[in-house]
């Protein structure tokens, strides 16, 4: 048996209406937290409902916006707000980017300093030594998983790169997960969102970094959404296909922080930093021709390798085939994907910005990721170049 580790949140919440409990789970985290909240929380009547229910536990609640992904200068604004507030605690409302700014809030008020201190790559990289102020995620979206992750993505401008801030110290005290929340979200952001969760789990399951624990959680996500996501994109009101997307993207976030990911993730980390794209349409329209150049690799690679394998795995779980032959199973995973892509309208990169001219230094950037060491099989740069064409 494979030695590994497997390491997620102490407490999870999930259900339908468990964010009315969300004053009592809050205990202990007062007198003051800082509730970082996604705009479309606030839209939606979200945070005045987080509010309501935290002053009548008797927590002050002061709220900051997290507008688009969260970079080193808004980590640190929020830092210093909570501060000055004398904040004891943290909460993160929204999708992966207020829950990813929470997360480096509550790291940074006991470790001091600024985001940029404690990022990969782009950063000094200093290790986090203490446990994060208490700080509770609650998403409105299903995507990211970043409820039960242990890093923290921050976009870095000045080099056009975003990187991790990681540590298990970095969890969050609690996550609760509650599907309806999710209700309202707009079709393409479901579609985003959900492709990425769909993504994390894909390379999670064909990770070089991938376990038992880790195995099992992704083919069952790979399942829930292969049934759900189309589902939830056209009927954003089917309360089933919610439940289903919400749990498929917790548990995208748990196989990611134990397994790691591969070249999609190498690759959105620089074209996120580098062009307006959100996070879920970069790995949803990369995700298919990752996906195809990784198989067309690994068969030229050798007959039979274990990591094509995974792929079967992938394919069976997507169609819902459990006995599809390998070969057949790999082919339609892959054929699942491309049209997928197509029915949730996922526009191409160029749309965004993204030209020819551009690939070059892309790819140069992304081949320094850490994520693209877990690829389950070496991408060549000309080939990493061809994927990105092809999802322009």
């Amino acid at each position: 048996m494979t030695t590994f580790q497997f390491v997620t949140v102490p407490r999870i919440v999930f259900g339908r209406g468990c964010f009315a409990r969300i004053g009592e789970l809050a205990e202990g985290l007062g007198p003051s937290v800082l509730a970082v909240v996604s705009p479309s929380a606030t839209a939606g009547g979200r945070l005045e409902e987080l509010t309501g229910l935290l002053e009548a536990a008797g927590l002050r609640v002061v709220s900051t916006p997290q507008r688009g992904e969260p970079t080193v200068e808004s980590v640190d604004s929020a830092a210093a707000l909570a501060r000055g507030e004398r904040c004891s605690g943290v909460i993160g409302l929204g999708g992966g980017s207020a829950i990813d700014a929470a997360k480096s809030v509550a790291g940074l008020l006991t470790s001091g300093g600024s985001a940029l201190d404690y990022m990969e790559v782009v950063g000094a990289g200093r290790k986090i030594t203490r446990p994060a102020a208490p700080w509770i995620a609650i998403p409105t979206t299903a995507g990211t998983g970043a409820e039960v992750t242990w890093n923290s993505v921050v976009a870095y401008p000045p080099r056009h790169f975003k990187a991790s801030i990681r540590s298990a110290h970095l969890l969050a005290r609690l996550a609760v997960v509650d599907p309806h929340l999710s209700s309202g979200t707009p079709p393409a952001v479901t579609a985003a969102s959900g492709m990425d969760a769909l993504c994390q789990l894909i390379e999670s399951a064909t990770s070089t970094g991938a376990n038992p624990m880790t195995d099992t959680l992704a083919l069952a996500g790979i399942r829930m959404a292969g049934r759900c996501l189309l589902r939830a994109y056209r009927d954003g009101g089917d309360a089933e296909a919610r439940d289903g997307m919400a749990l498929a993207a917790m548990w995208s976030g748990q196989t990611l922080t134990n397994a790691a990911l591969g070249a999609v993730h190498g690759f959105a980390a620089v074209l996120g930093a580098s062009f307006p794209i959100p996070h879920g349409v970069v790995c949803a329209a990369l995700l298919p021709h990752v996906m195809r150049a990784n198989v067309a690799a690994l068969r030229a690679e050798s007959p039979d390798p274990p990591a094509l394998a995974r792929y079967a795995a992938v394919g069976r779980a997507l169609v819902d085939k459990p006995h599809l032959p390998d070969d057949q199973a790999v082919d339609g995973g892959l054929e699942f994907i491309q049209r997928l892509a197509v029915e949730l309208s996922i526009p191409g990169l160029g749309t965004f910005g993204l030209a020819s001219t551009d690939i070059p230094a892309m790819v140069a950037l992304a081949r320094k990721s850490n994520s693209m060491r877990y690829n389950p099989v070496k991408l060549s740069p000309e080939v990493l170049a061809e994927v990105l064409r092809q999802a322009m």
